[in-house]
């Protein structure tokens, strides 16, 4: 079965369904990517912070080359990092994705999050801890506005090296600051979404002003590095077990579905064949009304994935949506 598609407001077709990189190692995400791609995945998330993209772009070249895809085929969404919030470094940067994943456009390109940083001396180095010490250990915020960055993004547009433009993990009263000053509205917010954190009333509030969502860690991130021993784990929550049951599907199967059948974009990530295999196998199925409220009702703010750094101005998740 074919994976449904969602109109952008730019006119473009996004797969509903694609396969998300996010914590994929060097050595695993090549051979990845070219599993999704023969099982029949279109849509590939990517950002300059998993440090994979020309991994991802050494399977796409491949794809291409072995004429098992088009580069038309391909929906390639890429995340412009806080240390690049600076105007004059936002289009180095998506060349810089560009040139990893070996395309001379991108599909999709977001601003990864709201808070801003300093550049390292060298900005296209790899950080060692981004998340906890930016460039070499220091937390100081850009002075740069991210309205300011979203303009500069309008040009990439401009000059066709992206498609579509957006954001990801800002919240309303962000997402209006940048509704103020935009000419080109954001096509997609990237946000947390999963049966503990539906962000239910974000989602309702992109939608309202035309902008698709995506939902990523659709499946919790049980695999996340900072999980702490007995925190709730989606994957062993019985009401989705018992859910599981009902349809004979897994229960990430059942968490995949669960956001298709809110309208969503999910990209599930693995680097396991079968596995990626199994989350592409959700197009078979609908969940029923019940059930869908049921897995809402699994709601408790849940979030699992934060950048840190609360004293951030731009910090994005006191607000409540």
């Amino acid at each position: 079965m074919a994976v449904p598609l969602v109109t952008l407001n730019t006119g473009y077709n996004c797969p509903m369904l694609g396969l998300g990189t996010w914590q994929s190692k060097p050595g695993e995400v090549e051979q990845a990517v070219k599993d999704a791609i023969d099982v029949g995945y279109r849509h590939i998330d990517c950002a300059f912070l998993y440090y994979n993209e020309a991994e991802v772009g050494k399977a796409i070249k491949e794809k291409i080359k072995a004429k098992v895809v088009k580069r038309k085929d391909l929906f390639l969404t890429s995340k412009l990092w806080c240390t690049f919030h600076n105007p004059d470094l936002v289009e180095a940067a998506c060349r810089k994705s560009m040139a990893d994943l070996g395309v001379d456009y991108l599909d999709l390109y977001l601003i990864h999050f709201p808070q801003g940083y300093e550049p390292a001396e060298d900005p296209f180095a790899k950080l060692d801890d981004p998340f906890a010490k930016l460039p070499n250990g220091r937390t100081n915020a850009s002075v740069y506005d991210y309205v300011d960055t979203w303009i500069a993004m309008e040009a990439l547009v401009e000059k066709g090296l992206v498609r579509s433009i957006g954001v990801s993990n800002f919240n309303k009263r962000q997402l209006d600051r940048v509704l103020g000053v935009a000419t080109i509205i954001p096509a997609m917010q990237q946000i947390e979404v999963h049966p503990y954190l539906n962000n239910a009333k974000l989602i309702d509030y992109c939608r309202s002003k035309g902008i698709a969502v995506t939902a990523y860690s659709p499946l919790g991130s049980p695999e996340r590095p900072w999980a702490k021993p007995g925190e709730p784990n989606l994957m062993d929550d019985p009401r989705l077990t018992s859910i599981a049951q009902k349809y004979k599907k897994s229960v990430p199967q059942i968490l995949i579905r669960y956001a298709l059948d809110r309208g969503l974009v999910v990209i599930p990530k693995s680097v396991k064949k079968q596995r990626i295999a199994d989350n592409f196998n959700v197009l078979d199925f609908k969940l029923q009304q019940e059930d869908m409220e049921q897995i809402a009702s699994l709601e408790c703010r849940g979030r699992v994935c934060d950048l840190g750094d609360s004293d951030h101005r731009d910090y994005p998740f006191f607000d409540e949506y």
